[in-house]
C-alpha cells in the first residue's frame, strides 16, 4: 500500500514525539511492505515565524493532497500568550483544520494498562475490574463554533457566546457512537445538560430516536456534572461515552489523567469521507521542550489508529498496540508515567521508541 501523510509536528515536544511516531511507521511500511510518503509542513508558532500565519496555504495543500494528517501539538508558554506569534495560535491552527477538513467526529481512547495501574490516580479498589472508554466527541458545532462578542451595554462589560447544534449533526456523531459501541461492550453512555440547555434537550431527543436503530445496545443518559463524578467514582461501568463538543472536551480530559499520563493518550478526529486527522493529548508542553523527556507513546498510538481507521491497515495498527503495551509490561517508563514502584530508570523520548520498535519487530 502507498499512502501519503502530512506530517504537522508544530510546536513543544511535538517535533521530539513526533520523530519516534515516524520511526515506528517507517518500521511498519518495512516489515509489512508498505510505502508511506511523509510529507512535512508548518503549524501553529512554527509556521508562524516563517509565514506569519499559523495556518498558511502552504500548509494546507499539503494537507488537501494527503491520505490522511499526522499531527503534534500547537502553542507556547502561558506568559507569552499575547504575543503575536501565540496569540490565537490554537483557534487560527487546530481549529481551522478542522473547519476546513469538516471534521466532525472526535475519538479519544483511554485504558488504564495493567502494567500502570500503580500509576492510576484512582484507588486499587475502584479500578480492579479494568478502564476502558472510548470518548466520542461532536467536534463541528457547539459553543466553539457560534456568535463570539464582546460588547458594553449601558456601561456594563458583557459577552456572549452563542451554542448551536442541529439535528443532522446530533444524529451523525450519534450513530458513530453506536457503531463504535457494536464493536465493543454494547454500551452508550450520552452526556448532557438537558434540565438546563435547549441545544441538551434536542441532543437528548435526537439521540433516543437514533438508538431505536441499534436495539443490541444500551442507552443511559447522564447530566455533564453528574458524568463528572460518576468517572470518578465507577469508571468501569463506562464504555462509550457521547458527548457534544464542549462537555468533551472537558471530560475527555478528566478520562484521560485515568491512564497515568496525557501522553499516553492518541486521538482521530475525522469527516465523513474518512478523511482523519490524528494526534495525541498531550499538548505542546513548552516547559518540558527540548529536554528529550516527553512521552511519545500518544503520539505512536496516534500513528496506530491513523492506520487503522484511515488506511485500514488493523493488523499493522494491532502491531503497534501489542508492541506498546508489551514495552509498558516490561518495565520500560518515560518520567510522566515513572513512580517509585518503578525498578527501571525512567527513558528518554527517543529510547522509549526505540523499546517500542524493538518489541514491533520481536
Amino acid at each position: 500500500m502507498k499512502k501519503t501523510i502530512a506530517v504537522l509536528a508544530g510546536d513543544g515536544i511535538g517535533p521530539e514525539i513526533m520523530s519516534e511516531a515516524i520511526k515506528v511507521l517507517l518500521k511498519i511500511a518495512e516489515c509489512f511492505g508498505h510505502e508511506f510518503i511523509l510529507d512535512n509542513a508548518l503549524i501553529g508558532g512554527a509556521a508562524w515565524e516563517k509565514h506569519g500565519k499559523h495556518f498558511p496555504e502552504e500548509t494546507k495543500k499539503i494537507c488537501e493532497a494527503s491520505n490522511a494528517i499526522l499531527f503534534g501539538s500547537v502553542g507556547g508558554p502561558i506568559q507569552e500568550q499575547g504575543s503575536a506569534k501565540w496569540r490565537d495560535c490554537e483557534r487560527n491552527s487546530i481549529l481551522q483544520l478542522r473547519k476546513h477538513f469538516c471534521f466532525q467526529t472526535n475519538l479519544r481512547p483511554s485504558k488504564v494498562y495493567p502494567a500502570l495501574a500503580h500509576s492510576c490516580v484512582l484507588r486499587p479498589e475502584i479500578i480492579k475490574n479494568g478502564v476502558d472508554i472510548l470518548c466520542v466527541r461532536e467536534l463541528s458545532g457547539d459553543i466553539y463554533f457560534g456568535e463570539h462578542l464582546q460588547e458594553v451595554i449601558d456601561g456594563v462589560r458583557t459577552a456572549r457566546d452563542v451554542m448551536t447544534y442541529d439535528a443532522q449533526t446530533i444524529a451523525d456523531i450519534t450513530h458513530v457512537a453506536f457503531q463504535a459501541a457494536r464493536m465493543r461492550n454494547k454500551k452508550v453512555t450520552s452526556v448532557d445538560k438537558a434540565n438546563v440547555l435547549a441545544c441538551s434537550q434536542l441532543w437528548r431527543e435526537v439521540v433516543i430516536e437514533v438508538a431505536k436503530e441499534y436495539p443490541d445496545c444500551q442507552l443511559e443518559h447522564l447530566l455533564v456534572d453528574n458524568c463528572a463524578m460518576q468517572l470518578i467514582r465507577s469508571p468501569s461501568a463506562f464504555d462509550v461515552l457521547l458527548m457534544p463538543n464542549m462537555f468533551g472536551d472537558i471530560l475527555s480530559d478528566e478520562v484521560s489523567i485515568l491512564a497515568g499520563s496525557l501522553g499516553m493518550l492518541p486521538s482521530a478526529s475525522l469527516n465523513k469521507h474518512g478523511f482523519g486527522l490524528y494526534e495525541p493529548s498531550s499538548g505542546s508542553a513548552p516547559d518540558i521542550a527540548g529536554k528529550g523527556i516527553a512521552n511519545p507513546i500518544g503520539q505512536i498510538l496516534s500513528a496506530a489508529m491513523m492506520l487503522e481507521y484511515s488506511f485500514h491497515l488493523t493488523q499493522e495498527a494491532a502491531a503497534i498496540y501489542q508492541a506498546v503495551e508489551k514495552s509498558l509490561t516490561q518495565g520500560f517508563r518515560t518520567l510522566d508515567i515513572t513512580t517509585s514502584a518503578d525498578q527501571l530508570r525512567p527513558l528518554s523520548t527517543s529510547e522509549m521508541g526505540d523499546v517500542i520498535i524493538k518489541n514491533l519487530i520481536s
